[in-house]
């Protein structure tokens, strides 16, 4: 069983409680996350297609990195962190916060702070969280999202129609 603590948030994403991840999610408490994504220089987007040792959305394809804010942590070391474990990258210095997302059902009861970077790879993928990654353009990704791809995750889905609304 998973004992990883996260902070419980109010409607405002101000924090109320710490509780462990598998009672948050089983009982839908708002807490925090961050997704990453990682694009390179040609303006590809890479995507990691998680794996299917997750509790959730396991193999399905998901933004470049992503995971819970742990209790103590705020969202810019979070992510830090989350691209470091799963991509093995430091991108400490070339993170940019794009825009948060309330915390709403359609997400897992998530606020989602998303970034982006530029890498260009080599990746050394964490196996545990990801079966294989890729790069997609932007084009393809706008199809399948329109398409309502099942293979991306509706998070990743959400996350993406922001970024093309905010034309960021």
């Amino acid at each position: 069983m998973n004992t990883e603590l996260l902070s419980v948030v109010d409607e405002n994403d101000c924090i109320i409680d710490t509780c462990a991840r598998h009672i948050i999610h089983a009982t839908g408490l708002r807490h925090r996350a961050v997704h990453i994504l990682v694009f390179n220089e040609q303006g590809q987007l890479f995507l990691q297609k998680r794996s299917m040792k997750k509790d959730l959305n396991g193999g399905l394809w998901d933004t470049s990195a992503a995971g819970h804010v742990d209790a103590g942590e705020d969202y810019d070391i979070s992510a830090v962190r989350e691209i470091e474990e799963e991509l093995g990258i430091s991108a400490a210095h070339t993170l940019e916060p794009l825009f948060k997302l309330p915390a709403t059902a359609a997400i897992g009861m998530e606020f989602i702070q998303v970034y982006r970077c530029i890498h260009n790879g080599p990746f050394n993928l964490a196996p545990d969280e990801i079966d294989e990654g890729d790069w997609f353009s932007v084009a393809e990704i706008a199809e399948r999202i329109e398409a309502d791809d099942q293979r991306l995750t509706e998070t990743f889905k959400t996350i993406w129609r922001q970024f093309e609304a905010l034309a960021i």
